[in-house]
């Protein structure tokens, strides 16, 4: 699973920030038993036969160089020199394969143990075939001015400068990408927070309003509570002169019977 903030890289970006980059013959491939850079993810603790099993999917290879390194390259061996090269076969999210007898550039990497290992800067292709494409693309390192004999009847030259403007021009555009992306991703941050707080408000606001309608409505209920209650001790009042009128014609009635 790549990382949320990945974008691809074009080949020749990809070349700058590749450790190590030559130019190499494939001359013999020999499989390579499970260990730290060959197994697939159910099998990290699987038992002995399922890691012999899987020995097939896994090998590295003889390489002979037939130019130097690229220029910027960390390693320091002439053309003509052999290495071998670890990591190979198919794996579970990429594949690293190669041919006998096949010429390929490599993108390379060296461990804490000075162990080569393809190395897919970005999370992208390390091997490229060895085509016009890929000799054109790889000029700019190259030049093919100091490859082996055999080697010189299919050389290709490029304009040295235009490349080398690319390659510049490349880093400037990416770094300023990188830059313009971190910075959107800053905004989108403060956005998010920003909502977040407004939402926040939002909903006080409502739980305002709330408390602020049952308010009312309690108010009026009063209101009407008091208003029967003003009616009640009206109609109360109004009756007692009635009783009191009563209550003497009575009194008065009953001395003059006696």
């Amino acid at each position: 699973q790549l990382p949320a903030e990945w974008r691809p890289l074009s080949e020749g970006c990809r070349a700058e920030l590749a450790a190590i980059i030559v130019y190499a013959r494939v001359l013999a491939l020999h499989p390579d038993p499970y260990g730290a850079y060959n197994y697939l993810p159910w099998q990290r603790d699987a038992p002995g036969g399922a890691q012999q099993g899987a020995g097939d999917l896994f090998y590295s290879a003889e390489i002979e160089l037939l130019c130097d390194q690229a220029w910027g390259s960390m390693l320091e061996v002439p053309a003509g020199s052999r290495l071998n090269l670890t990591g190979l076969g198919y794996f579970s999210c990429h594949s690293h394969t190669v041919m006998q007898g096949y010429s390929y550039f490599f993108f390379l990497r060296m461990d804490e143990n000075y162990i080569l290992l393809p190395h897919g800067v970005n999370f992208q292709e390390a091997i490229f075939p060895d085509t016009q494409e890929n000799r054109r693309m790889f000029a700019s390192l190259f030049q093919f001015s100091n490859c082996s004999q055999a080697q010189h009847t299919l050389s290709f030259s490029s304009d040295w400068e235009i490349q080398e403007d690319n390659r510049l021009m490349c880093s400037s555009v990416q770094k300023a990408l990188f830059e313009e992306e971190d910075r959107v991703k800053k905004l989108q941050q403060k956005v998010a927070t920003l909502e977040k707080r407004n939402k926040q408000l939002r909903d006080r606001v409502k739980k305002v309003k709330r408390s602020l309608r049952q308010a009312r409505k309690n108010s009026r209920h009063m209101e009407l509570v008091n208003r029967k209650l003003s009616e009640k001790l009206s109609s109360a009042a109004g009756q007692i002169p009635y009783i009191n009128s009563l209550k003497q014609e009575n009194s008065h009635g009953t001395y003059l019977k006696v």
